[in-house]
Formats: structure tokens, sequence, C-alpha cells
């Protein structure tokens, strides 16, 4: 990999000439006395001499200036998101008495100016351009914002609205953009789309100077959007979120240059932590910055109090799919808490209370790591309150929830951080796995070969179907025994048939016959085009069918006693529009792949497939079997390819993109199968009761991903299953003491519940129980607490959860069996014999509890109606 210029590196300059001026237009009528100032990233340039110009004419400036770029100052990120700021200001007449001549600004976008911009050598080499990346943060409207973010009019300072993240720029520097100055606005209207994206710049001396030319916003359909509240269910809350409810708009772009070891280091961080945080907040200034200097308070404390932390997580993951350079969507706003940001980003630090902390930065509000400025505050005061009692977090958590925030966030990429391979380039791959076929030859032949071989073929296929039936019922048409009723026929003709298509013989005896069929069509009926007319087809077929069947009793020898002639002809009378297809159709290939796929013999399935595809390189129903049997034997990265092929021959294939994406993964970023792949395998060998097979593919997919609780919950299910209780026990155990829960609770809970019934741990069983009533009530959750309680002698909360479990299922023997255990404790007769009978009548199978039932019957002296 090339490096990239450091900061010991020498510097470019870089030249920018003002040619002419165009347009200009001052405070009076007469001619202007003007000139042009330069500066960027918050220097000074240069001034071009003092010129005359008329009103709406040109000016030839003719003005040079430059600034070095390097890795010191003015870096390639600078230049990425900073612009050249060329302010044409008038000079104005001296009136008397005056000392100093007045200035006043003509424009930095209303007139326009001929610019040249070069370097005596390219910033970059063509290498690090290919290798570097241009990432870019759109932060647009946060809607429906609680309405404690607008302050009561008078009653203090203006607020300033933040929202920042932050990025990797290299392998060793990190960016946090800040995007500060978002604007407050109430309801009413729709943020017009199209509308241009601003500079990350302070306020600029020109109005409509602050806007990036040619650059809008790119509003996408809701089902389409990356981010959250995308459902059916959300869009009128959208739609009346974005005409009518408060929003704060900053509809600002940040660029930012990623070397290559940025991009890099993007990639990983995205493949580590799919989520990144954006946080918010509102930060009502006192004091506020002048020329971007921060402002100094009592004992150097900065007085400014920030509140109502809030942060949004955007899902970036999206990133890495082949080709993908950009998602956008509305994301919902949550209150800050350290916690969450641990679990979800897997980060520990708030780079927005970090950024505050630090101090002001200075010249002239130049800001490396933040886009606008935002002064120092206490860090006590970030939060909002979040740090505070557990009514305050409640409260913030209620205003979010209850006002429904969320912020409309773009990130994009210049290049895709994973590249995607050209159609071309795939369709070589696919190419080398599978070389095309040169077209079948045409065998000369007449008609009178055709037939020849056409009686040929149905003659093995004869000696074929009548082996098969004398080993399935032994010899046919001994001397002497008596032949079978039609009935007996029938039967064996049906198990002969079942055998044949089982075993895959059907369709290969359909093949065996097809390419002689096909000869009979063009060289004995002499059609070798399509039919138009349907009749004309109809009549065709029958002509044919009547042809194939005389010349089968003809190989079939009339003259001797063929105990399977009439079965033959059932088998052999195959469906004549397939027959009189051309046999180097793939479609064909494909059907017959299907039938191997049926009897589970892959190997040939796959054959027939890959022949399917060396016919036509683009048959979609072949590139995808060929995908899947490809990873059925492991060769993910094969499997890849013919995924990938797949949806570049059909884009808006669902089946496709989701077979592509799911092998991408199963799939390491390094290479290697993944973690959910040995996950995924292992699901699938405990369906099939191969445990020793699971358990080993869970000790693989631990080697990546130790802390998943949905590893740990699948050895609890093996345990479980081979009856080591104690082990089961301490698998469900580990997952629940996860931070972030398993994909199904609800199995978990159910068999820890029963392990603790089992074991006399009742307290700990009616917990497990409780914790699964309130996550995935079912009849079993509120049976298993009623058991619990009952247990525990807590025998009117026993009967609340029994009561709820029968209304979920009232067919359940257990609940009836335990509502009579639950009556005859409380000396209630009539119920107890009811729900007595009902757990007889239900085929109660526990015998233990029919025991129990029967020992306390005895005890009390009633609760059997039989008595």
């Amino acid at each position: 990999m090339e490096q990239f210029r450091n900061a010991g590196d020498k510097a470019t300059l870089v030249k920018i000439t003002v040619l002419r001026g165009n347009n200009l237009r001052g405070n009076k009528a007469e001619s202007i006395l003007n000139y042009v100032r330069a500066e960027f990233n918050g220097i000074f340039l240069g001034d071009s001499q003092k010129l005359d110009a008329a009103v709406d004419q040109g000016v030839d400036y003719n003005f040079t200036c430059s600034f070095e770029c390097s890795d010191a100052a003015h870096t390639l990120d600078d230049m990425a998101h900073k612009p050249v700021i060329l302010t044409v200001i008038e000079v104005l007449p001296k009136e008397k008495k005056q000392k100093e001549e007045k200035t006043a600004v003509i424009g930095q976008a209303i007139p326009s100016l001929n610019v040249t911009v070069c370097v005596p050598e390219p910033l970059l080499s063509g290498v690090q351009l290919s290798e570097s990346n241009l990432l870019k943060v759109t932060v647009e409207t946060a809607y429906s914002v609680p309405e404690v973010w607008n302050p009561v009019s008078g009653s203090g300072p203006p607020s300033s609205y933040v929202a920042a993240l932050q990025v990797p720029l290299t392998a060793e520097k990190e960016q946090v953009l800040m995007f500060s100055n978002g604007l407050l606005k109430v309801g009413g209207e729709s943020e017009p789309m199209g509308r241009l994206r601003k500079w990350p710049l302070g306020p600029l001396l020109a109005p409509g100077a602050q806007f990036i030319p040619g650059v809008s916003m790119e509003g996408d359909p809701i089902e389409m959007e990356d981010g959250d509240l995308t459902s059916i269910e959300d869009r009128d809350f959208r739609n009346e979120a974005e005409a009518n409810k408060k929003r704060v708009s900053w509809d600002t772009e940040r660029r930012c240059f990623l070397d290559a070891d940025g991009a890099a280091c993007l990639t990983r961080r995205i493949a580590e932590s799919r989520l990144w945080p954006v946080e918010v907040m509102r930060s009502p200034q006192v004091g506020a910055t002048k020329g971007g200097k921060a402002g100094k308070d009592k004992g150097g404390e900065d007085e400014t109090q920030l509140s109502f932390h809030g942060v949004a997580y955007v899902d970036m993951a999206p990133l890495l799919y082949p080709g993908a350079r950009r998602v956008r969507g509305a994301y919902r706003l949550y209150p800050f808490y350290d916690s969450d940001l641990l679990v979800k980003a897997k980060r520990n630090i708030s780079v927005l209370r970090e950024s505050i902390r630090a101090p002001a930065t200075q010249g002239r509000g130049r800001a490396p790591s933040s886009v606008g400025s935002c002064k120092a505050v206490p860090s006590k005061m970030l939060d909002g309150g979040h740090k505070g009692g557990k009514d305050t977090k409640e409260s913030a958590k209620r205003m979010y929830a209850d006002s429904r925030t969320y912020i409309i966030i773009e990130i994009a990429l210049e290049k895709s951080l994973v590249p995607k391979r050209s159609p071309e380039e795939l369709a070589k791959r696919v190419m080398e796995l599978i070389p095309p076929r040169a077209p079948l030859p045409r065998r000369p032949a007449g008609a009178e070969r055709a037939v020849q071989e056409y009686q040929a073929q149905i003659a093995s296929v004869a000696d074929q179907v009548l082996e098969q039936y004398q080993q399935l019922f032994g010899p046919a048409f001994l001397p002497g025994v008596k032949p079978l009723d039609p009935t007996s026929q029938e039967q064996r003709k049906t198990k002969l048939l079942g055998e044949l298509n089982y075993s895959g013989k059907y369709f290969a005896f359909k093949e065996q016959i097809k390419y002689s069929v096909v000869r009979i069509v063009r060289e004995k009926m002499l059609r070798t085009e399509a039919f138009s007319d349907p009749e004309q087809l109809q009549a065709f077929l029958s002509q044919l069918y009547v042809f194939l069947v005389d010349e089968m009793h003809v190989a079939l020898n009339k003259g001797r006693s063929n105990p399977v002639s009439e079965l033959g002809l059932f088998v052999m009378v195959l469906p004549l529009q397939q027959l009189t297809r051309d046999r180097s159709h793939p479609a064909h290939w494909f059907d017959y792949g299907v039938l191997y796929m049926l009897t589970d013999d892959y190997q040939k399935a796959e054959e027939c497939f890959h022949y399917a595809v060396s016919m036509e390189q683009t048959h979609l129903p072949s590139l995808l079997m060929c995908g899947i049997l490809a990873e059925m034997g492991g060769r993910l990265e094969e499997a890849e390819t013919f995924f990938e092929g797949a949806t570049c021959v059909d884009p808006a294939n669902v089946v496709a993109w989701t077979l592509f994406a799911l092998a991408q993964e199963l799939l390491c970023p390094e290479g290697g199968l993944s973690s959910s792949y040995h996950l995924a395998l292992a699901r699938l060998q405990l369906l099939r009761a191969e445990y020793g097979s699971a358990e080993s593919s869970l000790k693989e997919a631990l080697n990546d991903s130790f802390q998943d609780p949905d590893v740990w919950v699948l050895f609890g299910h093996i345990h479980h299953l081979t009856g080591e209780f104690g082990k089961a026990q301490e698998c469900y155990e580990r997952t629940l003491d996860f931070v972030t829960d398993a994909t199904d609770t609800h199995p978990i809970y159910l068999r820890l519940g029963s392990i603790y019934l089992q074991e006399g741990e009742f307290q700990r069983a009616k917990t497990t129980y409780l914790r699964a009533c309130k996550s995935s009530p079912s009849c079993l959750t509120w049976l298993g607490l009623g058991i619990a309680c009952y247990r525990l002698g807590e025998l009117t909360e026993a009967e609340d959860a029994l009561t709820e479990a029968n209304i979920l299922n009232n067919g359940n023997a257990e609940v009836w069996g335990y509502l009579s255990l639950v009556c005859l404790q409380t000396g209630r007769r009539p119920e107890a014999e009811q729900s007595y009978k009902y757990a007889l009548k239900l085929n109660l199978q526990k015998e233990a509890v029919l025991h129990e039932i029967k020992a306390l019957q005895d005890r009390v002296g009633f609760g059997n109606p039989c008595f």
C-alpha cells in the first residue's frame, strides 16, 4: 500500500487565481470601486488590487494567492469540507470628516467569478486516489422534537441545537463531527425537497453563501429508507410530523477525506459494531462567543448549560454490502445513557461530552474537530439530568418516547467500502467455475435411423423397468400362476411408479429417450419450427402420439408375452410437449436437477445445474441452485460468486439478493466461515438430533463470538435434550445474564423453570416463570408459575396463574389437575371435583400429579366425583 504524506513531508502549494468578476452591482448606480478578498480555513490569503467596474459589467482582477497543503496545516480533510471563500468588497466613497474608508460586501455568492485552481503536482498519486475515499455525513432535520426544546420567549438565552458523531480519518486519527447552529422551526409546512445543503461553517457575510452550489437534498420513499419508522403504521405519523410538528433543521453536509488506512479502519469498525451513535443536545448559551473564540466565565468555567442529551443509533451495516455507498433514513432519538452506548455501539465514551469538555479551539473560530463551534461546559450539565435520580431518568425517557422524536441522517461514500464485482468479472468467474459448452452437434442420420434409435431406447428402458418390477414382486408370469386381478395390477403399478420416481429412474428414462423423440420429430415428421396455431399443435401431437405408441409396441415385441408391456407404455408415454423441445434447453436440465434434489442425490443435481449454466451462463434458477449446493458443500466463496452473478442477471430478484446477503453473513470479513454460519449449522444439526456435531459447530462459533447469547442457548438445548440438566441450567443462566437478550427467550424460561421445579428450587422457578409471563405469556408459562406458587404454599397466586393458563388453553389437562389441587387445599368441593373431572377427561398423563391428587382427596375426604 502506498503511504500517504505525513507531517514531515514537503507541502504542496495550491494556487488560486481570480481572473474576472461578472455582473457586479454596488450600493449606487455609478461605477464600483471594489476588490476581492481570499480566505481559506480561517486564514486570510490576500486582497486583490482595488479596481473600478461599471455597473453590471465585468472587471479583470488577475489576482493570485496561495496556501500550502500538508498534514501540519491545511490538510486534505480541510480541503474536502472547507471552501475557499472569495468575498467581493465595494469601497464606498469617503464622506466629509471621515478618516477611514468604508466598505460593503457585494457578495460571496451573488456575483460570478472566473477562478482557476492549480497545483504543481497532484495532491494524491493514482494509487493513493484509488485507495482513499470521501465520506459525506449530512444531518438534515430532527422532527417531532419535545415541547421542552422550545424555550419560552424571553425566559432565557437563545439555544444552540447540536448533533455530533465520530469517524476515523486515518488509522491513528479520529474526527468528531459536530453540527451546530440547528434552527428550531414551528410546524405548518413540510421542508421542501431539493433544498440546497449547507457548508459546515459559521454564518458567512452574504446571504445564501452558506449553501453548497448544486448539492441538494435527495429524499427517498419511506419504504426505501434504511432507518427506523419505515413501516406502513409509521407513515401517517411521519407525514404529520414532517408537515405540522416542530423540528430542528441543520441541512448541513460535512465531507471527510479518508486515506486508505482510514477507509479500512471504518470498514473494520462497522464490522465490529453496526450501530453508530449520533448524539444530539440543546444548549442554551450565555455570553455568546465572538469571532469564534470561546468566552471565559468566572473561575475559568463556562456558564453554558447543556441539556436534553439524546442519541440516535445509525445502522451502518448496509455500507458493508458490496457496491453500497449510501445509507439514509429516519432514526429514533433516545435519551443518552452510558450503559446503552456500551451495549448497542460497544463504546464507552460520549464524543459530545468529551468535545465539550475540551478547551475551545484557537484561531478565528477554526475548529478542526467540529462543524461550527460550541462552548465548553461543565460535564455535569451534559446529560440534562440523565445522570440524576431515577425520576429524572424516567422523565427523560418519557420525553423522547412521548414525542417520538427522530432525526434524518445520510451517510454516503464516494466509493463503496466493499467493491462490487462488475457483471463482466462475475461472468468471467462463472465461466471459470463452469466452462460453457459448445452446442450439441447434429448427428447426420435419416428418418429410419431415428426410428431405430427410438425403438432401441424403448427396449432398453423396458428391460430396466422389468428388472425393477422383479426386484419388487419376484418373477412375473410364472407358468401355472393365475394372472393378477385388476386391483392388484393397479396396486403394483402404483408401487412400481413410486419406486421409479423415488430412485430418480423415471426421469432418467425420460432423458434417455428424449433425444430419440426429438430426432423423430425433426427427421421423420420433418418439423423444425414451433407452432403458432394451437389447433395445429394439438393435431401434430396426436399424430406423434399414435406413431410413438405404435413404434413402442414394435419395440416391446407383441409376439412374446411381456408382463410389463402395458406398464411400459404407461411409463414411456411422456409429456409430448416437453419431449419435442430442444435437448440443449437449460430448463430441461434444471428440472432434471430438481428431481435429484428431491431424492437427495445432490452430486447429480449439481451436475445437472452446472450443465444448465454451461449452456446458458445467465440461466437464473440454475445459478441460484449452483450457489445453494456450493454452500451446502462448504464452498462459500464459490456460492457467493453464483449468488452475486444471479443479482447481476436480474437486479430486481428478491430471492437472489436474499441468498447473496445470507452468503455474505456466513463469510467472515477476513475470509473463512463466520460464527453465523457455525450457529446456523448447529441449529440444523440440532433439528436432526445430531447432538455431537451440533456441539462441535457451537464450539467453532464460540471462537468468534464468545459473548453471543444464542450460542449458549443452543448449548443449553443440547444438554437438556441429552438429559444433562445441570449443564443445561448453567448455560441457560449464563444466557440470561448477558446484557443482550437471546433471539428467542421463551424456550429458555420454560426449560430453566422446569429444571428449577425438578430440583425443588421453587422460588427461582417462580422468578423465572414470572419473567416468561412478562416477555411472552403462554399457557405453559402461566402453568409453570402456578406450579411454583402452589409448591411455595401461595395458593391465591397459584390459582390466579392457573386461571390465566386455563384462559389461554382450556384443553391442558395438567392445568385442570393443579386447579383441582388448589381447590382441595382451599376446601372448595364442587370446583375440586369439576377440575378433577376435566383433568381425567383430557387424559392427564402426569402420574405423579394424579397420585398427589388422589392422596389429597383421601386426606380431605372429597374431590373425586366417582365416590
